[in-house]
């Protein structure tokens, strides 16, 4: 009698801590979000689209990137996640982002910079349009030619791939897919809107830097 009231005793026991265990479960909470987007132009297109799907530290804790990057952050969400971001309030919310959480001197228009095909004489060359290509999607803003920023530079990548008879392709592939891994967990982004004659030029250009 004794040992079965011992059993009964211990069933008990564990039940009792079982049930008090998951009440304790069901009533944790998590906390409250303090974080928030900076007060500006277009702060208010921020709240009403970004967190939608995301808080707000997705966009505080990434590197300073220049509005490229940003432009193909809203271009992967719409396209890729169903983001219903209304194409008039695109623009308007990447100058926000990229005032307030880029890098500065690099909000222009992609657009706005017209860029001239190489010409057969003249004082232009391959290696000149290609500079101009990276000023204009905002590659400098990550990459120097020698010196380390956000990415690798371009050097780094030239000697990298010296060897490999599949570099060009590589670098087209990063260039319009973007990815991580390569470099560290540092993400470059997608830049599906520079044409296929562009990324080969800014491809040769990059692999033939020493």
């Amino acid at each position: 009698m004794k040992r079965i009231l011992q059993r009964l005793s211990f069933v008990l026991g564990f039940t009792l801590s079982v049930t008090w265990l998951a009440a304790g479960i069901a009533k944790i909470e998590m906390p409250d979000e303090t974080a928030a987007f900076k007060p500006g132009t277009g702060v208010e297109l921020a709240n009403g689209q970004c967190l939608v799907c995301h808080s707000v530290e997705y966009v505080t804790t990434q590197p300073p990137f220049p509005r490229a990057f940003w432009a193909g952050s809203v271009k992967k969400m719409r396209e890729k996640y169903g983001a219903a971001t209304p194409d008039d309030q695109i623009e308007p919310l990447l100058d926000y982002l990229t005032r307030e959480y880029g890098v500065p001197g690099t909000n222009a228009t992609v657009a706005a910079t017209p860029v001239s095909a190489p010409k057969q004489s003249g004082t232009s060359s391959p290696t000149m349009s290609a500079e101009r290509l990276a000023m204009k999607y905002g590659c400098l803003g990550c990459h120097n030619v020698s010196v380390k920023i956000v990415g690798p530079a371009y050097k780094e990548i030239a000697a990298k791939y010296r060897t490999d008879a599949e570099a060009k392709a590589k670098i087209s592939e990063q260039i319009q897919k973007g990815g991580s891994g390569k470099w560290g967990a540092v993400i470059m982004p997608p830049f599906p809107q520079v044409t296929d004659t562009e990324t080969m030029t800014l491809a040769d250009w990059i692999l033939n830097q020493k």
